[in-house]
């Protein structure tokens, strides 16, 4: 099955104001249903939860359905959602109640293709406790090789916390092969799902994480972002919080009361997903229908992309594996990365420039302190019409 890009375009009230946009990367736009969402908990009776009323009743069904609504996304267990305001901030919380454990010479593994909230968070909770930090590098080609991992993680190893799909240039390590590794010495792997969810159909299980975090602001929903493991690993963690709240699992790990405007909006953005391919059978088997056909869309897209940014003499492209999410950073000769940013979007062509928070990998590349690169994204509301008009504003 493929997308009706027509179809799939109505959905997003914000097309109509004409850009084009390379820039879902850094927040994608947000369907028409998960807005009405919203507004429907904004302008209805729902304050807080509660089974004494049927207001707060609607607020535990609105978690509830939910918690729901991410597992079949991801492929986990409902009562394995935990919820928080941003990735950043639920990989800090996890960071820090699983360091609580660690002991000096224990060890962390993380990767200079990450986002920085992937990396910061272990790097600094195990300076903490005094434990190691391990580093994966990547290639010549920017793809992770799976080979270093076997001399990387050890007995003491206790997380390796690597990306699915970095945001920076769209590499999509072998999550699998890593955490096979980690798990055969015991060690939890940590997979951020922040810049892959959108773009690949995803299954936990199949990947092996232990947890894996993803943001709905990346995939046409609203700022929350929830992060799943097994119900039976979020019961042997204890995390710092309030006495008087929840001490069940997932409810332990949610610092106060929750958006619940904005976990309508969660669902609504997955039951829109779900509907991008017209499809029967249960949520699950609709999303992943959905979302094969949006890769196979954007890949087709992106190597259009590719190709025509490679022809351009004045275009160098950061290095990249074939395989890949459809996201590629790039350099226009002798122009700082924030002049071609406003130059395309002077010509109503929306990308970012900078290092979106992928700190090492700029850095590694020597581009950070130079302004770092261009990013440009397929998402599957785009069309040939905006490659033709990016292409055409950079020749």
């Amino acid at each position: 099955m493929t997308l009706d890009i027509a179809r799939v375009r109505a959905a997003y009230p914000a097309l109509n104001e004409g850009f084009a946009h390379f820039d879902a990367a850094a927040g994608s736009l947000v369907a028409a249903p998960v807005a009405e969402a919203a507004h429907g908990v904004y302008t209805s009776a729902v304050a807080n939860r509660t089974d004494a009323f049927e207001p707060g009743r609607k607020a535990l069904r609105i978690v509830e359905q939910a918690r729901e609504a991410v597992a079949d996304l991801l492929g986990a267990q409902p009562s394995g959602v935990v919820f928080g305001s941003s990735a950043t901030s639920l990989t800090y919380h996890i960071s820090q109640t699983l360091a609580a454990t660690w002991q000096p010479g224990d060890e962390v593994v993380v990767s200079r293709l990450d986002h920085d909230a992937n990396v910061r968070p272990w790097v600094q909770a195990a300076a903490a406790v005094g434990a190691t930090v391990r580093w994966a590098e990547f290639d010549a080609s920017g793809a992770l090789p799976v080979a270093q991992y076997s001399s990387l993680v050890g007995e003491r190893t206790r997380v390796v916390a690597l990306t699915a799909g970095s945001n920076a240039n769209g590499a999509i390590p072998d999550v699998a092969a890593v955490s096979a590794i980690a798990r055969a010495h015991g060690a939890l792997c940590y997979v951020d799902g922040v810049h892959a969810t959108p773009h690949v159909p995803v299954d936990v299980s199949a990947l092996g994480a232990d947890f894996y975090v993803t943001s709905a602001y990346k995939w046409s929903g609203p700022h929350l972002a929830t992060c799943v493991a097994s119900p039976s690993l979020w019961e042997s963690l204890r995390p710092l919080k309030l006495m008087p709240s929840s001490d069940a699992v997932p409810e332990r790990f949610e610092l106060g009361t929750p958006s619940f405007a904005s976990l309508a909006a969660l669902t609504a953005a997955v039951d829109h997903l779900a509907s991008l391919v017209p499809s029967v059978g249960t949520r699950r088997s609709q999303i992943l229908t959905s979302m094969t056909a949006v890769r196979a869309y954007e890949m087709s897209l992106f190597a259009e992309l590719v190709s025509g940014l490679a022809s351009l003499p004045r275009v160098t492209l950061v290095p990249a594996p074939a395989d890949s999410c459809p996201t590629l950073s790039f350099r226009v000769h002798n122009q700082h990365p924030a002049e071609t940013a406003k130059l395309l979007g002077d010509k109503g062509v929306c990308v970012y420039s900078g290092d979106y928070y992928a700190y090492e990998f700029f850095s590694a590349l020597g581009l950070r302190e130079s302004g770092g690169a261009v990013r440009a994204g397929i998402y599957h509301y785009t069309t040939r019409d905006d490659i033709t008009r990016l292409l055409d504003a950079l020749a």
